[in-house]
C-alpha cells in the first residue's frame, strides 16, 4: 500500500495560476487521481508565501507567473486565500469520503514571516505545516531564489549560504513540523556551466544542517521529485528519527510520483511507516 503524499499543491497555491486560472479544479482532479492509483491519504500543503518579499527575473519564472513581476523585480503574487482553501477542502472531503484529506501549508521562510502568516491563517489548526527555505538575502537587501542568486554570486557561495541558513531557520521558528526539500539549492545548480551537482563537496554543510533539524525533533522530507540516496543516508547518520514522503506535486499527474522507490529507500535506511497512512515514518 502507498503511504500518504504529504506535500501536494492545487489551484490554491499561487504558483499554479490560482483558482480563477486554468488551474481551477486541480484539487478535485488530484483527488480523482488519488482514488485511481489507490493513494489512501494526502495533505494539500499550499504555498504560504508573501508578495513583494522576494525578487526574481522574467526568465527565472514560468510563463504564467511572469505577470506577477513588478517594475522593481519583486514578485507580487496573490496571497494565500485561507477561506477559499478551507471551503474547497470541505467539499473534497464530502465528495471523496474514502480518501483522507489533511489540511496544511508549505510555509516559506517561517523564521522570517511568522507574524505575517498568523495574520492569514491559524497555523495551529492545520494538519501539517511544512517549512521551506526558498529564498536568501545575499546582500541585496531583499531575498531571491537560488536560480537568480547563481547568476549573481559564485555557485558554491550560494549553496553554503543556503546550508548555513537552515540552522537559523530551525532555531528561529517552532511552527513547522517537517523541513522540506533540503536539496532546493541543488535543484537549481547551474550544471550547464559547472557540471553535475556533487553533494560531497558540501557534505559537511548538509550534515550540520541535518543535525540542527534532527536535534529540534523535526522530520526531514524525502521529496520524490528527485530521489537522492545521500539524503536519507546522511539524515539517519546525523540522528534523524523521522521522514515525511512528499511528491511536491503541482499537477494531478505528479501525485505520488516515485513513491514505491521512495518507500523502499526509506526502509533501506531504517525508517518504518506508522499505524496510519499519514503518520511520519520513524526509526
Amino acid at each position: 500500500m502507498l503511504t500518504a503524499d504529504a506535500h501536494v499543491h492545487s489551484e490554491w497555491s499561487w504558483d499554479t495560476g490560482g483558482p480563477r486560472s486554468g488551474a481551477a479544479g486541480r484539487m478535485r482532479a488530484t483527488c480523482e487521481r488519488a482514488e485511481r492509483i489507490g493513494l489512501p491519504a494526502m495533505v494539500f500543503t499550499e504555498h504560504l508565501d508573501f508578495p513583494g518579499t522576494w525578487r526574481s527575473r522574467s526568465d527565472a519564472l514560468m510563463e504564467h507567473q511572469r505577470g506577477f513581476l513588478d517594475d522593481d523585480g519583486l514578485v507580487q503574487h496573490p496571497s494565500f486565500d485561507a477561506e477559499g482553501y478551507f471551503e474547497a477542502i470541505d467539499r473534497m472531503r464530502r465528495d471523496f469520503p474514502a480518501l483522507t484529506i489533511l489540511t496544511g501549508v508549505e510555509f516559506g521562510q517561517p523564521h522570517v514571516f511568522e507574524a505575517e502568516a498568523r495574520a492569514i491563517v491559524d497555523l495551529d489548526a492545520l494538519g501539517r505545516v511544512n517549512g521551506s527555505l526558498h529564498t536568501l538575502d545575499l546582500g541585496a537587501g531583499v531575498r531571491a531564489e537560488p536560480d537568480v542568486l547563481y547568476s549573481e554570486h559564485p555557485a558554491d557561495d550560494v549553496v553554503w549560504a543556503y546550508l548555513t541558513e537552515i540552522p537559523r531557520m530551525v532555531a528561529g521558528s517552532d511552527v513547522f513540523e517537517v523541513f522540506t526539500h533540503i536539496d532546493y539549492a541543488a535543484r537549481a545548480w547551474p550544471a550547464e556551466r559547472l557540471g553535475p551537482f556533487d553533494p560531497r563537496r558540501f557534505e559537511e554543510g548538509y550534515r550540520a544542517a541535518m543535525r540542527s533539524i534532527a536535534d529540534s525533533g523535526r522530520a526531514l522530507e524525502l521529496n520524490t521529485g528527485r530521489l537522492w540516496p545521500w539524503v536519507p543516508q546522511w539524515w539517519a547518520e546525523e540522528g534523524g528519527r523521522a521522514v515525511s514522503i512528499g511528491s511536491d506535486a503541482h499537477t494531478p499527474d505528479a501525485l505520488a510520483r516515485n513513491f514505491p522507490e521512495a518507500m523502499a529507500m526509506a526502509e533501506h535506511f531504517g525508517f518504518r511507516p506508522g499505524r496510519r497512512a499519514w503518520d511520519l515514518w520513524t526509526r
